[in-house]
């Protein structure tokens, strides 16, 4: 369920209407577009969002996108709840963001230029923009865990090894 573009919807049927004080507010660029539109300076509030973006074509991974470029349009941060099988990997990447990530369940492990860290239920690594890591399920219960990308990650900005 994609929450930015059924506020766009609403807010666009709204503004036909010219009720412009009384809009859905669904993000930035919608906050931007309805003061183009002459609404005036339209309020900033509290965005509810009662289900994550499922992102496809990344199997067996699941990725839930909560906040980022897909599921908000926020360009700035995302996050994200990943669930990983056990003995899934990933190409390594030299990504164009910070990434926080907390593991929830299991063990990820994460390579980068100096050696191997495996990361456990309760525990966090953060890695740095421009740093090449590879990450990986090495158990066979797998991983879940939640990731937040300072800016929001993009495919392109991943950098992955080809």
């Amino acid at each position: 369920m994609r929450k930015g573009s059924a506020g766009f919807l609403v807010a666009m049927r709204r503004v036909s209407g010219a009720r412009c004080r009384s809009l859905y507010v669904g993000g930035p660029r919608l906050r931007s577009f309805l003061e183009h539109l002459g609404c005036g300076t339209v309020p900033v509030m509290p965005q509810h969002i009662s289900a994550p973006f499922i992102v496809g074509g990344v199997e067996p991974k699941l990725i839930e996108e909560y906040v980022g470029g897909v599921s908000t349009s926020s360009s700035h941060v995302s996050v994200a709840r990943m669930v990983a099988p056990g003995g899934w990997e990933e190409p390594g990447q030299r990504p164009g963001f910070e990434e926080i990530t907390v593991v929830l369940k299991g063990v990820l492990r994460v390579e980068h230029e100096d050696g191997v860290l495996d990361v456990s239920a309760g525990e966090a690594i953060v890695t740095q923009v421009g740093e090449w890591v590879r990450y990986s399920t090495p158990g066979a219960v797998g991983a879940e865990y939640m990731a937040v990308c300072l800016p929001a990650f993009t495919p392109d900005s991943a950098n992955r090894d080809e």
